[in-house]
């Protein structure tokens, strides 16, 4: 089978890239990018991923220079296109601004990899370094506003680059230059999802052996797809599922995951109640990445309490659970990754039993997109198929937990740059004291919000002034848009950690938003909507909601839902009614730069 190859040099999106080639019907595999050429001599196509580094560092990760001479097509992203145009000759400095979000570049050689695309195209970027100096051999082809070499190529050797992202789906024209690049490398188009079934199925099948599966079930559609998968290959009577209840899902959600599985035919699914064990051991705990530690660490102790409960021999057990690719790459769990937000899934108890191949996890090379296609191969109810995305931690990562200090230093200078930009639109702005995580160039961020306030009934404009912030500002990596009440200036924080009440008020307020979008019939327009809950009042005591509602495919980048305003406003007053919330904010921040789930 002719094969495309991925050097990962830990973008967050590498992984993309070879689920976008797939998409193509090439089948794609992924290396370190530093990588010896002398094992690519077989790869129809070589493409060079985005990372977190800068190529000036001294510790950066370089290519082997010898894949330029392979002689086959190799096409460079973000920081593959600095490192194409570091390593042939060309300059690499940083740029005047950061780049994150949408753009516009011109392309003004429409060859090669740009065959087909528009004078004018709308892209996603993700960088503060550049090239400025193009190698020799190279013709710059593409540029924006701020980054005037956004894509060049040598014709004659078969090399392109672009500074931007063309396997997420915020770049339109991206899977045309995809396309383009595997017609240059001549590779046949012999992949399919029907063909990933039956060989994972294989695998299935040969890494367990005569074993049984032990499978930790969350309910959602990742975890359903993987129980159907390995019901398939082992049979029912081989594979425990157990569904441990955490005491952070939706408001009766657990009832309705057993319902939603019956219904497919699932009879070997267990229920564990750890509620208790799980607040007891949150209570006083207030940074994210420690709480999504201990959520995820308990998870394995669980499954190993259960386990001696049925007095399962190890031998004859494997553990198993429905890891997707987003959770490995934001983990950190590529070679050159940076840590966005340690996933429960792949906390460091659950990593060692990784790497002592006791844990089989036959989604994990795929994104959302694709595990829904195999949802729906195996026969999953389009209810499953299309749930909105969960978190695996549940509403303990949408119930932020703050402290009454965590304000930023040199609070009255930022604020009074922010609000010069900000008036200019007729608009207030507060920096609100607390903070979120965000991914801005391939590196993880915990920083502060900003919200802005004033006379707004409509989007226009939020987009780019949402992005300029967050671009302008390394200590902002959101912005959100007050909706109540009308002014935003007297904000009081109390120290919060998670509790039944405050989880309680979270279900109530996630409730009236999901009951919501179903009764006007924007659920599918919707790709995820999380509500957040701050431990903010606002005028008054209480706490406030954030509406996070996001259109997307793979998690991996998203732009925030545009609302009818009318809608909008029905929902505030709903919200509104619900005794303790007291500010309700819409988040206007798109990823990059900010993380669809806050923590």
């Amino acid at each position: 089978m002719d094969k495309i190859v991925v050097l990962d040099f830990g973008g967050q999106y590498a992984h993309l890239i070879a689920n976008r080639i797939r998409r193509l019907g090439v089948y794609s595999e992924i290396k370190d990018g530093d990588v010896s050429a002398s094992e690519l001599s077989e790869y129809k196509g070589l493409i060079l991923s985005g990372g977190p580094a800068s190529v000036s560092a001294p510790d950066s990760v370089k290519c082997d220079l010898g894949i330029f001479d392979l002689g086959i097509p190799v096409l460079g992203i973000c920081y593959g296109h600095q490192l194409i145009g570091d390593v042939l000759g060309g300059k690499v400095e940083k740029g005047k601004v950061r780049e994150y979000g949408s753009a516009v570049v011109k392309v003004t050689d429409k060859k090669g990899i740009f065959e087909g695309v528009g004078d004018e195209e709308r892209v996603w970027m993700s960088h503060f370094d550049q090239v400025v100096d193009e190698p020799k051999g190279f013709k710059v082809v593409a540029s924006s506003e701020d980054c005037p070499i956004a894509g060049m190529a040598d014709y004659d050797r078969n090399i392109f680059s672009v500074q931007f992202h063309p396997e997420v789906t915020h770049t339109p024209c991206g899977m045309t230059i995809l396309e383009n690049f595997v017609a240059l490398t001549g590779a046949k188009r012999e992949w399919s999802i029907d063909s990933y079934i039956q060989d994972v199925t294989a695998e299935i099948k040969e890494k367990v052996g005569a074993k049984k599966v032990f499978l930790l079930v969350s309910g959602g559609v990742d975890s359903t797809v993987a129980f159907l998968l390995l019901d398939k290959a082992l049979g029912q009577e081989n594979v425990y599922g157990l569904f441990v209840d955490m005491g952070f899902m939706r408001m009766n959600e657990g009832k309705q995951v057993e319902e939603s599985l019956k219904k497919v035919g699932v009879s070997n699914l267990h229920v564990y109640d750890a509620g208790e064990e799980y607040f007891s051991a949150l209570e006083g705990v207030y940074a994210p990445e420690e709480k999504r530690k201990i959520i995820g660490d308990l998870f394995v102790d669980i499954q190993e309490k259960v386990s001696n409960e049925l007095n399962l021999n190890p031998e004859e057990w494997i553990l198993a659970q429905g890891t997707i690719y987003p959770d490995t790459i934001e983990t950190g769990g590529t070679k050159h990754a940076d840590v966005i937000k340690t996933h429960h899934n792949r906390v460091e108890k659950m990593q060692k039993l990784i790497d002592e191949g006791k844990v089989l996890e036959p989604l994990s090379q795929l994104y959302k997109d694709e595990v829904r296609l195999v949802g729906e191969r195996l026969g999953l109810a389009e209810e499953m198929v299309w749930r909105h995305p969960f978190p695996g931690p549940g509403l303990a990562v949408r119930c932020l937990c703050a402290k009454s200090e965590d304000y930023p230093e040199n609070i009255a200078e930022l604020e009074e740059k922010i609000n010069a930009i900000v008036s200019e639109k007729g608009l207030k702005s507060k920096i609100l004291p607390v903070r979120s995580v965000g991914v801005q160039g391939d590196k993880r961020t915990y920083a502060h919000p900003v919200c802005i306030y004033g006379d707004v009934n409509s989007w226009d404009g939020l987009n780019e002034l949402s992005t300029q912030l967050t671009n302008q500002f390394p200590e902002v990596n959101r912005v959100l848009l007050g909706l109540q009440p009308d002014d935003f200036s007297e904000l009081s924080i109390q120290n919060s950690y998670l509790t039944r009440d405050r989880i309680s008020l979270l279900q109530q307020a996630d409730k009236v938003v999901m009951d919501f979008i179903g009764e006007v019939g924007i659920d599918r327009d919707i790709w995820q909507f999380p509500t957040v809950l701050i431990p903010l009042g606002v005028g008054d005591e209480g706490e406030s909601v954030v509406l996070r509602p996001v259109c997307s495919e793979e998690a991996m980048t998203a732009n925030f839902y545009q609302m009818e305003f009318e809608k909008l406003r029905e929902l505030v007053k709903r919200l509104s009614s619900l005794r303790g919330i007291s500010g309700i904010f819409y988040d206007v921040t798109n990823k990059p730069p900010g993380t669809i789930e806050w923590e």
